[in-house]
């Protein structure tokens, strides 16, 4: 009895995986960069137009952050459920499809009151539901891309979704600051109905393999099936280890770079537009031709050879102490190669997935997003105060560049451990296709 019992939960836990649309490829990333773009709509539009909202009700900037830092508490927790429960949740719709569904109307619902709240603590609950809805989305629309598309093209159709995350990028600040200088709460509804219309266009135009099964296990199962899979799966664990080293030197740097050139260098804001329209070029650009590039060549390969040049770049950063207008040029190049290592880290991942753990995985994985989101930010903003008397030419703020590097080549060894991982998954891939 006690085997029987086993053996159901354990079915329960990891059903068979869903049939892939491989004759749809090409259409099939298209539905899932849309969705990409709404979420990195949402996500612009808190990060940029949020802060000054907040900063009408208090003036300390520690609070607005604590708020803002919420984000990596929800990605660190959520997934490890909302993940595994995917891989279980068979319905008509779907998987994944039911969660993102229940995900989109509370996101946009957020979105549209955030402007509206009366004080900072009502403004901070509803912060706190939207992360929440978000990370209920994020998970299993990232187990979608695995269930429906082949190997061969995960390189491509992770090149496509940033193309489309770096037109959010773009369009949440310009746009949104346009409309933040007429009307307040207007880049907030404008991004409630950009984020609805985009993130529906996966959950209503895609397929998965429905079924009729649904259960629920309870939480504790679903962390415990989630930490097994990461004891049985050890390429994995490698992997996740270095997406915690790249989402924390994406967090840092996002959070301080326009303190470091209107703060640290004594730049105008203008500058750090400058600044932050070649990063912007730089990733889409990645996001074009890195996936090809990784197909042809391997993505843990690539990932490699990016990320020496990137960490490298970063550390030689720390260097400099006033602007110079040829310093664009460099963070072009650098966002070229940051960017290509942002945009194959989830098509490697992918392949490492066991095909009937990939919401498990998907969720383990927006875990280590949150480790990043949290510690990143903190020790690098932890290091500006305490060197700030050492560095006085900057304030200190010339410490940001090599701290953030040292995560991005601690990673380098892991991911180079992978390149032989990959390979055999090719070739399990190309014999299972063959069969």
């Amino acid at each position: 009895m006690q085997s029987g019992r086993s053996s159901t939960s354990s079915a329960a836990v990891s059903p068979p995986a869903t049939t892939p649309e491989y004759p749809s490829s090409a259409s099939t990333i298209v539905k899932l960069g849309v969705g990409a773009f709404g979420l990195a709509w949402s996500l612009t539009t808190t990060a940029a137009y949020l802060p000054p909202v907040l900063g009408e009700y208090t003036g300390s900037t520690s609070l607005i952050g604590a708020v803002l830092a919420a984000e990596g508490v929800f990605a660190l927790t959520l997934p490890l459920v909302i993940g595994p429960w995917s891989d279980t949740f068979h319905t008509p719709l779907g998987r994944r499809r039911p969660f993102m569904l229940v995900a989109v109307g509370p996101i946009a619902f957020c979105l549209a009151l955030m402007a509206f709240m009366p004080n900072l603590w009502t403004t901070a609950l509803l912060v706190f539901a939207f992360f929440f809805a978000y990370y209920v989305y994020e998970p299993p629309y990232r187990g979608l891309y695995p269930d429906l598309l082949p190997e061969h093209v995960y390189g491509r159709a992770q090149g496509v979704q940033h193309v489309f995350r770096g037109i959010a990028l773009g369009g949440g600040l310009i746009l949104g600051g346009i409309l933040f200088h007429l009307w307040q709460p207007g880049p907030f509804l404008f991004a409630a109905g950009i984020v609805s219309a985009a993130c529906l266009v996966p959950v209503l135009f895609l397929r998965e393999d429905g079924g009729h099964g649904r259960v629920f296990e309870g939480v504790g199962t679903y962390v415990r099936h989630s930490w097994r899979v990461l004891r049985r799966n050890p390429d994995v664990g490698r992997f996740l280890l270095a997406n915690a080293a790249w989402e924390g030197t994406f967090a840092g740097a996002r959070t301080f770079v326009v303190l470091y050139i209107t703060v640290g260098l004594g730049e105008p804001l203008s500058t750090s537009t400058l600044v932050l329209a070649a990063v912007a070029a730089g990733y889409v650009i990645a996001a074009l031709v890195s996936g090809p590039v990784g197909d042809r060549f391997g993505l843990a390969r690539v990932i490699t050879w990016c990320s020496l040049v990137y960490g490298l770049a970063l550390l030689g950063g720390g260097l400099a102490t006033k602007w110079h207008a040829w310093y664009l040029a460099i963070i072009f190049v650098v966002a070229l190669f940051a960017g290509s290592v942002m945009t194959l880290a989830w098509g490697l991942l992918f392949k490492l997935m066991p095909p009937d753990e990939r919401g498990a995985i998907s969720g383990l994985a927006t875990t280590t997003k949150g480790i990043g989101l949290i510690f990143g930010t903190l020790l690098a903003g932890v290091l500006i105060d305490v060197l700030q008397p050492y560095l006085p030419a900057t304030d200190g703020y010339q410490v940001l560049w090599p701290i953030l590097a040292v995560p991005i080549l601690l990673a380098v060894p892991l991911v180079f451990s992978l390149i032989a991982a990959e390979e055999a998954a090719n070739g399990a891939a190309t014999f299972t296709a063959d069969s």
